[in-house]
């Protein structure tokens, strides 16, 4: 079978690959050293560095080490669960750590830095010019800090755009970017605005009263405002890293982009108008009436997208088993995460530890590879000079697919000896006789079963599957030669 389609087929998406066809797959090329991506590496760490120290140095300048030791700690204090939020909703395929950490400090360093140069410089312009203070919060701070946060992301989407798999990888992205940015600009209002400027006053008591204060609007009723404001531009890159149109790609972040800058300048329209009006009703109206229907709205579509991912994968998953690369249950086993934790304690208990962290990692490549197929029915990833990267990445991740899985299949002492060849179960009976069933409507037992060993292809010698007279896995007569990974004594050591 050829990864490409037939001459005169109209279908541009590409065959899916036979089990023999990716096992004699010849290896990926050595990688070579990179210096320009060694330098932009570099480059990158430096300046999230030397932001980081640079925002810094000049907050514990304006507020005194007191005040600025007061807001690390009080300002840290909830930003452990949002990252656990984050995290939880991208719970079906993680990405890689060192891209969330990347977001996070270019959020907290190199977002924040910039974002107070310049809303610094223009507050000083406005009150020059002889405006209000207040039009810089409404006009320019909403540009500036929304484009900074977005930023950071916008850049790992040029450099790694398969990274970002759908909304829910983007949403992430940029939600740890603002959570970071919004963990810094907490250290100023809670230590300089709360600490420094009361107890400068009125005494360290009235400081730390203040704090309280500020901790209680800015942390416990509006906490989610900057990712929520930063997730808008997450689902623009989220809806662009599904696209395969170049107008989308561009139009779609931009859009998020406004978007987000649109939600940010009306809650800071909201809290200057109360501030100058000394009339707070008028943010508590914005407060219940505007922005929290949003929220909520927002953290609804982020749980419908967390359970649609899982759906997709048991569906595209669902073609796999038609070429059998899995069976019905390992696909209903991947809908839910429920289902998955089942199958983790079920790895654990036939497997050990090692069982676990293999399903673990089992699940998380099938979701990826759920997701690359579902990119490319979108037209994602089939550019000329994108396809051979693709297919390879579609190759790699069935056969790390296949090595998972000869840690936990077919280990279980309580199950029946059962082999999948892709239409049909082969079960072996307590009487050592071996019978032919056809699947059930809904899969039974949602955790891997064997799979038969890989039909023959071109350029492949493997034998076929032999038959309902197939010998069970683990008995003497096993098939010895070249077959599925995970199938045969390898896999029953």
């Amino acid at each position: 079978m050829s990864d490409l389609p037939p001459a005169g087929n109209p279908d541009p998406i590409p065959a899916y690959p036979s089990p023999g066809m990716v096992l004699a797959a010849a290896p990926p090329p050595p990688k070579r050293l990179d210096w320009r991506r060694g330098a932009l590496l570099g480059g990158v760490i430096a300046l999230i560095a030397v932001s980081g120290l640079a925002v810094l140095t000049y907050v514990g300048w304006q507020i005194g080490p007191l005040a600025l030791t007061i807001g690390i700690v009080a300002a840290i204090l909830p930003v452990p669960l949002l990252v656990f939020c984050f995290l939880w909703l991208d719970r079906y395929e993680p990405e890689p750590v060192k891209y969330l950490a990347f977001c996070f400090g270019w959020g907290a360093c190199v977002a924040t830095g910039i974002a107070l140069v310049v809303n610094t410089v223009s507050s000083r312009l406005f009150a020059h010019w002889g405006l209000p203070d207040g039009l810089v919060a409404v006009l320019v701070a909403p540009f500036v800090e929304e484009t900074m946060k977005a930023l950071g992301p916008m850049l790992l989407f040029a450099v790694r755009r398969r990274t970002f798999s759908g909304l829910i990888d983007s949403i992430v992205y940029c939600g740890l970017s603002a959570t970071g940015f919004a963990m810094v600009e907490n250290i100023l209002y809670l230590g300089g605005h709360g600490y420094a400027a009361n107890a400068d006053k009125n005494g360290p008591l009235a400081g730390a009263t203040a704090v309280v204060a500020v901790f209680i609007a800015r942390i416990l009723m509006s906490g989610f405002a900057h990712p929520l404001f930063t997730s808008m531009t997450g689902i623009g890159l989220g809806v662009a890293a599904r696209a395969a149109d170049r107008r989308v790609r561009w139009l779609a972040p931009l859009a998020g982009l406004i978007v987000a800058m649109m939600l940010h300048g009306t809650w800071n329209l909201m809290s200057t108008l109360a501030v100058q009006s000394q009339q707070m009703f008028v943010l508590l109206y914005g407060y219940f009436a505007v922005m929290m229907p949003i929220f909520f709205g927002m953290v609804g579509f982020a749980l419908w997208l967390r359970g649609a991912e899982g759906r997709m994968t048991e569906r595209v998953v669902g073609d796999y088993v038609r070429s059998g690369w899995f069976s019905p249950p390992e696909a209903a086993a991947l809908r839910t995460v429920g289902r998955r934790l089942a199958a983790r304690r079920w790895a654990k208990r036939v497997a050990g530890d090692a069982g676990a962290k293999a399903m673990r990692a089992y699940q998380f490549d099938a979701t990826r590879l759920a997701l690359l197929r579902d990119g490319m029915r979108r037209g994602v990833g089939l550019a000329p000079d994108e396809l051979t990267e693709t297919l390879a990445e579609e190759r790699r991740l069935l056969t790390a697919i296949d090595a998972y899985r000869k840690v936990f299949a077919g280990r279980d002492p309580y199950a029946p000896r059962a082999v999948w060849d892709g239409g049909r179960y082969h079960l072996t009976f307590p009487d050592g006789a071996v019978r032919t069933l056809e699947p059930p409507e809904q899969p039974v037992v949602p955790v891997p079963v064997v799979l038969a060993p890989a039909r023959p292809t071109a350029g492949y010698p493997g034998p076929a599957y032999p038959g309902p007279d197939y010998p069970g896995p683990g008995y003497p007569g096993a098939y010895p030669g070249p077959g599925r990974p995970g199938y045969g004594p390898a896999g029953y050591r």
